[in-house]
């Protein structure tokens, strides 16, 4: 997480800055950093989890950034700058199963070939 510091000064007025993709930082335990984001305004809130990067360990989720936001303690903008690994892959993009004219001859060989009914012909 990146945090900005603020130098102390004249106050300036509130600007508002736009929700985009924003996080909200409301617990820390043993296992992580408790988060509800929001990707835009339109998306619905999500619960997640924030664990820090450890070298050699795989990423099981998305990997963000945040960064502070001036106006609010604990809300952060959010980069997103990898996917979730299933994300990524998309679906079907697995081995191809193609079946050989030899696997179909060896397959007959073993099982015997599909006989069809009357009702298959109709």
């Amino acid at each position: 997480m990146n945090f900005v510091a603020r130098k102390s000064g004249p106050a300036q007025p509130e600007v508002k800055s736009p929700l985009g993709d924003v996080a909200f930082v409301w617990g820390k335990n043993e296992d992580g950093v408790h988060i509800l984001r929001r990707r835009d305004e339109n998306a619905p809130v999500e619960a997640g989890l924030l664990q820090p990067l450890v070298e050699g360990r795989p990423i099981t989720g998305e990997l963000i950034s945040m960064q502070r936001r001036s106006d609010t303690p604990f809300l952060y903008d959010v980069k997103s700058e990898l996917p979730a690994p299933e994300q990524q892959r998309p679906p079907g993009s697995g081995p191809s199963q193609v079946a050989t004219e030899s696997y179909r001859k060896g397959w007959d060989a073993i099982w015997g070939s599909r006989t069809r009914s009357s009702r298959d012909l109709n």
